[in-house]
C-alpha cells in the first residue's frame, strides 16, 4: 500500500504536466475558425456561386487536407458532393464576412468524381451513382 500511494501521485503529476503542455496561453493571430468554411458558399472568380462546403477533412496529424463541396441540385435534391484540395479554396473578406472562392467553375465541379458519406465507416467513399 505504501508504494501504491506514491505511484498514484506520480501518475497524477505526470498526467497533469502532459495536459498542461497542450494548453495555449493565447490563440495564434493567423487562426480562423472552421465555421468560416463549414456550410459556407464557394464562388468562382466571376462571383458566381459554385457550391457549398459540406465537410472539412482532417488528417490524423491534425492537418486539414480536403473539403467536400456540394454542387448542383436544388435544396439538397440532386446535389453532388465532390472532394477538393483544401488549399484550392481561397478565403477573403467581403462586407466584413469571410468569402470563399475557387479558381474553377460549377461545370468542372459537376464533372469531378462524386463522394457520399458512409456512416458505418465514418468516412467519405466514392459514390458511383453520382458520376
Amino acid at each position: 500500500m505504501k508504494t501504491l500511494i506514491p505511484l498514484c501521485a506520480w501518475v497524477l503529476l505526470a498526467s497533469t504536466t502532459a495536459f498542461a503542455s497542450e494548453l495555449l496561453t493565447s490563440v495564434p493571430n493567423s487562426s480562423r475558425t472552421v465555421t468560416n468554411w463549414y456550410k459556407q458558399n464557394v464562388y468562382d472568380p466571376n462571383n458566381t456561386k459554385i457550391g457549398e462546403i459540406m465537410d472539412v477533412l482532417v488528417e490524423p496529424s491534425g492537418q486539414i487536407n480536403a473539403a467536400i463541396v456540394g454542387v448542383g441540385g436544388f435544396l439538397g435534391a440532386g446535389e453532388k458532393d465532390v472532394a477538393v484540395n483544401f488549399s484550392s479554396i481561397k478565403p477573403s473578406m467581403k462586407d466584413n464576412k469571410m468569402y470563399l472562392t475557387m479558381d474553377t467553375t460549377k461545370d468542372e465541379l459537376k464533372k469531378a468524381p462524386g463522394f457520399k458519406y458512409d456512416r458505418n465507416k465514418n468516412s467519405w467513399v466514392p459514390d458511383n451513382s453520382a458520376n
